[in-house]
């Protein structure tokens, strides 16, 4: 059943923030004394894929979505100056958010959110409130076929150019986008486009290589998350774009392994699946944090 979802996009600011001598765009909406939702972004986007999402959700959260290092609005000082590396984008982004003076929040994670916030969640666990999963992977069930050919280019870059080039494309941003959906007419082109004029810039060949080849230790560290899953049972809502051909359905379905209550949607989406269902994606945020949030105060 479909909700009427509050619309305001009247407090939304833009902003920057220095940590570390790396300045940190971010867009920040919502009442300052509101609950904290923190929206971590995936590859190749940045804080721009929430703008359908902010302004339904700024009527009662305070919501802070930041651009990591290298990406979006944000600086991308060059790789050596700055270590591009999962763990290196975690640290940037939780002292980002004790320079807001953040103490506890909500993660929303989607696609890299994941790597980025589960680093996060097990540096300060008890600065996290609960967990939304968007096609953000912690399992290996949840690989698609193409990552085979990616875990040879982990092996030996220099032998599989031919990975970082698509990954990096247009038409890669395009896939990422429409993945097997049944419906691509319902998207619109200037996401990817843009997507790719973003990573298309100076210097980014480099960082986004690093990041490529570093997420290998992403895919070791899954044990190390559903660990941590385990340990803590965070109050958890997952919301998977079925028609995604990179993250797959099972995925999704492993985590509730380690988090049994756990709700867990299947969506007719994609990768992105804010491109195409947004309203619902909105509606069960929102139910999910008044129940979840209700019970911890």
């Amino acid at each position: 059943m479909t909700k009427t979802v509050p619309f305001t996009s009247a407090s939304i600011t833009y902003r920057e923030a220095e940590v570390d001598g790396v300045k940190i765009f971010y867009r920040e909406a919502g009442p300052a004394d509101g609950p904290t939702i923190v929206l971590l972004h995936g590859f190749p986007s940045s804080s721009r894929m929430y703008d359908p999402l902010i302004p339904l959700l700024t009527d009662t959260y305070h919501v802070i979505a930041p651009d990591y290092p290298g990406f979006g609005h944000s600086e991308a000082p060059s790789t050596n100056s700055y270590s591009y590396s999962f763990e290196a984008l975690a640290a940037s982004i939780s002292a980002f958010l004790d320079q807001l003076k953040i103490e506890r929040y909500t993660l929303f994670m989607q696609d890299y959110g994941g790597p980025v916030g589960f680093r996060m969640a097990l540096a300060y666990p008890d600065k996290v409130q609960a967990l939304i999963i968007q096609n953000a992977n912690a399992y290996r069930e949840g690989l698609g076929p193409k990552w085979t050919n990616i875990a040879k280019y982990w092996q030996d870059p220099s032998a599989h150019p031919e990975q970082l080039e698509g990954f990096i494309s247009l038409d890669g941003a395009r896939q990422r986008h429409l993945g097997n959906t049944p419906n691509p007419e319902r998207y619109n082109p200037d996401a990817w486009i843009d997507e790719h004029t973003m990573i298309s810039r100076p210097g980014q060949r480099e960082i986004q290589a690093a990041l490529f080849y570093d997420y290998r230790t992403n895919v070791e560290s899954y044990p190390l998350w559903q660990t941590w899953l385990r340990d803590y049972k965070p109050s958890t809502l997952i919301l998977w774009g079925r028609f995604d051909p990179s993250f797959i359905v099972p995925g999704a379905q492993a985590y509730l392994r380690d988090v049994p209550d756990a709700e867990l949607h299947l969506l007719d989406a994609g990768h992105f699946a804010l491109d195409e269902a947004t309203d619902e994606i909105a509606d069960l945020t929102r139910d999910f944090l008044a129940r979840t949030l209700r019970q911890k105060t």
